[in-house]
């Protein structure tokens, strides 16, 4: 069993407390939220014992607030994917403003951001306006961020979005969503109509009071490797206090840009009395943090998965080299390789033992390994029968269940109806069972045999359990695997034909 290493309650009780003193000292605050709001599974993943969905949790306590949520453009085109749920950021969109709902609260209004009349932004504009969203488009602002003139001129042309409430909630599907620059336009427009508008940052990474490497705040560096970001030491924050504070390069060019924007429209000196980068955040994040021993191992471990994701994305076309140059040097920092990761020599060696024993499929070689909480590795390999997913997620709920090995949880007549379905009907040259069609079968199973029953209610202890797989999963895979809630990486290996198959 995992060790705690961060205490939510203590966190979510200060950040809150922290929040609401900053919203004092504004007329209106745009709160700008880092990370993903519903939930934030890099947070739970870096600190283990922070609650998913804390920041839902501490909006509840922020009483009346209004929502808008940041699409950009640009991602929408490039058809970018979070991977945690397997969606394409438009349909990842969709997915949290229903959360948002399910939680209790709402968004009021959807932009998109960066819009350079890209085609599919379009139809997903008209799709939000089919569903009843609140849309706005902004578009891409030349010279942003640099040449401030430009900026302004920009931000002058852009909508306004009408907001009611004293606090409201700028958030978005992932990372350069173009949420703050959303923000500047907006308390452009409001200064301008004599509103004392205020903006603040809602932050989790970088953490400001831990050191600039710190596997936490490397974590987050291997987080945003495809956006660039690099941690940096906030120079104006040195400078103002004498203290060492940690931040990132997109905060400090923002942070330029709304000193020179408030100079320019109210003459002030210092934007909103910050300083600093470092004083727009509210961020008490290491008031959480209970065992840093246990959370720097943690992190490290997330570096290696966030590498081999961006191994993943680079095979399916979507990610760089330049990318995986960057996560090779980030994990030379925190001085880990991909094999510290326990299941990813148990994976390789399966899919090895099965090419040596010829027991794969169609001269396809494949291995999985899932770590249990008890520290235990199960593995298993692709068959006739099995794809390497369902058979070793069989032989881990086995395992749970204290049933031995050569005891079948699958009743020969369900495997037997699936595969005549999946060729006679389907017209599938493979039968083997991927995940979604094993979970089936072992529900239909449970009905007639009392041990697939009980291995069957083992399934929810596989969450948040490391799994490792050496080839490219399937959808049929990976859609079965993502509702079991187990942190996958991939070799990402091509098996061309049986991928299409």
């Amino acid at each position: 069993m995992q060790q705690r290493g961060f205490e939510t309650n203590k966190y979510l009780k200060e950040q809150t407390k922290r929040i609401l003193e900053r919203v004092s000292k504004f007329e209106k605050l745009y709160l700008e939220f880092g990370g993903k709001l519903c939930y934030d599974l890099h947070a739970a993943r870096v600190l283990p014992g922070y609650k998913p969905t804390t920041k839902i949790d501490l909006l509840k306590k922020l009483g009346d607030i209004e929502i808008i949520y940041c699409i950009s453009a640009k991602d929408i085109a490039k058809g970018r994917v979070r991977r945690d749920f397997g969606l394409a950021y438009d349909n990842q969109t969709l997915k949290d403003i229903g959360d948002i709902k399910y939680f209790g609260l709402k968004v009021d209004s959807v932009v998109i951001t960066r819009y350079s009349n890209e085609h599919s932004a379009s139809i997903f504009k008209k799709k939000l306006e089919n569903f009843g969203m609140k849309v706005y488009v902004h578009k891409e602002i030349e010279g942003y961020p640099y040449n401030i003139d430009k900026v302004i001129k920009g931000y002058e042309k852009q909508p306004y979005v009408k907001t009611k409430k004293k606090l409201v909630i700028v958030t978005g599907v992932g990372g350069s969503s173009g949420k703050m620059a959303l923000c500047l336009s907006q308390i452009y427009h409001e200064r301008k109509k004599g509103i004392k508008t205020g903006f603040a940052k809602f932050e989790t990474f970088p953490i400001w009071n831990l050191t600039l490497n710190h596997p936490i705040n490397v974590a987050y560096e291997a987080a945003t490797a495809d956006l660039k970001d690099i941690n940096l030491v906030d120079m104006f924050h040195e400078e103002a206090y004498g203290i060492t504070a940690i931040n990132y390069n997109r905060d400090i060019e923002n942070f330029n840009i709304l000193k020179n924007l408030m100079k320019t429209i109210t003459h002030e000196k210092d934007a909103f009395g910050y300083k600093s980068p470092t004083d727009m955040g509210v961020n008490m994040a290491t008031v959480g943090i209970v065992n840093d021993k246990v959370c720097r191992e943690a992190a490290k471990q997330e570096i290696i998965r966030r590498y081999f994701r961006y191994c993943r994305e680079k095979v399916e076309g979507i990610e760089t080299q330049e990318t995986i140059d960057k996560m090779e040097k980030i994990m030379k920092k925190v001085k880990v390789k991909p094999e510290d990761r326990k299941v990813v020599k148990a994976a390789r060696k399966e899919a090895l033992d099965a090419k040596k024993k010829g027991k794969g499929f169609n001269d396809i070689f494949c291995g999985a390994a899932i770590e249990l909480k008890n520290r235990k590795t199960v593995t298993g390999k692709n068959s006739n029968l099995l794809h390497a997913e369902s058979a070793v997620i069989l032989n881990a709920i086995k395992e749970l269940s204290n049933i031995p090995d050569e005891i079948d949880l699958l009743s020969p007549e369900v495997i037997k109806t699936i595969s005549n379905m999946k060729k006679e009907l389907l017209g599938k040259k493979s039968c083997s069972l991927n995940v979604d069609e094993t979970l089936i079968a072992l529900s239909m199973s449970s009905a007639t045999n009392p041990m697939a029953k009980t291995a069957l209610k083992k399934l929810e202890d596989l969450a948040g359990c490391e799994m490792h797989i050496t080839h490219l999963p399937k959808q049929g895979d990976e859609a079965g695997l993502i509702r079991l809630n187990m942190n996958i990486t991939t070799d990402a290996k091509l098996s061309l034909l049986p991928y299409f198959q």
